[in-house]
């Protein structure tokens, strides 16, 4: 699930920066630490995961601790800036580009479900979406809101990208943290699909969403379920943990007071409706991918594979196949019920800017 696709030269040649990287070992990228919950300060913590880099498969560690007072779930040591260019370096552009897009283009239906949602409060005029990617969203929603002007927010190349496209009106590259004042009021939503989770700090996330909203105006926010129960049965194959990528996993309820603290007013919630039905499809794929890493050819890698790991990695896959594919049955036939009882992988939650 790294780099499948990715040429051997273009490897070949990122090898040398991976190795001196790596050279001084992978503790360099944590912080220190820490002995309290960074959400409500308590200092009843439990370690909820241990793993490994299940997605590209670069070295290193990771745990997730979960707070016993509220709930929240974060990655304890958490990674620096340095770690944090680490790991997401060739993941969403570069080596990694071509095999996410493909993934990010196969969401229309939740795109769409996302529009749809804000649409019924407001039919905005300018709309805001904080860690665009490379626009997808943006791209699909302008289909249901065709009058509305939509702009994107992320730290990679990917605004350039999509602006050039023509997905988005105006790009801004950078940390919102620190753009919010410049974009003070400007718009009537700002979305967070998928993005809080990745943040260090997310109430000040918020606190910018809050600057560039007009009064009156949505924030809509999709997160990962730390309550899902697909959490619980998969452990550290269940994806939406994605180490060491996401810091912070917050239940709906820790979500909805801080909300509601930050002077937004919650309209609405979706526990159900955003369930991605790819839990154990997914855990398959990557426990396989797992088993048969040694045959992929990785840049953080000190040497490319032997021939003969290279065709037992893909005859391997080739041989679960039947294993796929009842698993994507099951994913798809117990999504109907399961969702609703507490099985949904992702909610959502819209609220209202009402506070000065």
């Amino acid at each position: 699930m790294a780099n499948n696709d990715a040429p051997a030269d273009s490897v070949a040649a990122l090898r040398p920066s991976y190795s001196a990287d790596l050279a001084e070992g992978t503790e360099r990228f944590f912080e220190a630490r820490r002995t309290d919950c960074p959400w409500c300060g308590s200092d009843s913590l439990r370690v909820r995961l241990r793993t490994t880099d299940l997605l590209q498969h670069k070295p290193g560690r990771f745990v997730l601790d979960e707070c016993r007072s509220c709930g929240h779930v974060f990655q304890n040591p958490r990674l620096n800036p340095a770690g944090l260019e680490f790991y997401y370096r060739d993941c969403y552009d570069g080596l990694g580009e071509k095999n996410i897009n493909a993934m990010f283009e196969g969401n229309q239906a939740g795109y769409r479900s996302r529009a749809e949602l804000v649409r019924g409060f407001v039919e905005p005029g300018t709309w805001l979406d904080v860690g665009m990617g490379h626009g997808h969203f943006c791209k699909e929603a302008a289909e249901s809101l065709p009058e509305t002007h939509f702009d994107g927010l992320d730290l990679s190349d990917g605004v350039e990208a999509a602006r050039e496209r023509g997905w988005i009106r105006t790009g801004y590259q950078g940390s919102f943290v620190d753009l919010a004042d410049d974009l003070g009021g400007r718009y009537d939503v700002v979305s967070m699909y998928h993005y809080l989770e990745h943040t260090t700090e997310p109430r000040h996330e918020l606190a910018a969403a809050k600057k560039a909203l007009r009064q009156g105006g949505f924030l809509a926010i999709e997160l990962p379920d730390p309550e899902c129960r697909w959490a619980r049965a998969l452990g550290r194959w269940w994806m939406p943990w994605l180490q060491p990528q996401h810091l912070n996993l917050m239940p709906i309820g820790n979500l909805r007071a801080e909300l509601v603290a930050s002077g937004f007013t919650v309209v609405a919630e979706q526990r159900a409706e955003p369930h991605a039905a790819i839990d154990l499809l997914a855990a398959s794929v990557m426990a396989v991918n797992a088993l048969t890493i040694g045959g992929e050819d990785l840049a953080w890698r000190d040497t490319p594979p032997g021939r003969f790991r290279r065709i037992l990695r893909k005859a391997t896959f080739a041989l679960c196949v039947p294993l796929f594919i009842l698993a994507g049955v099951v994913d798809r036939i117990s999504a109907a019920a399961g969702r609703k009882r507490g099985w949904s992988n992702a909610y959502r939650v819209v609220a209202r800017r009402t506070g000065s």
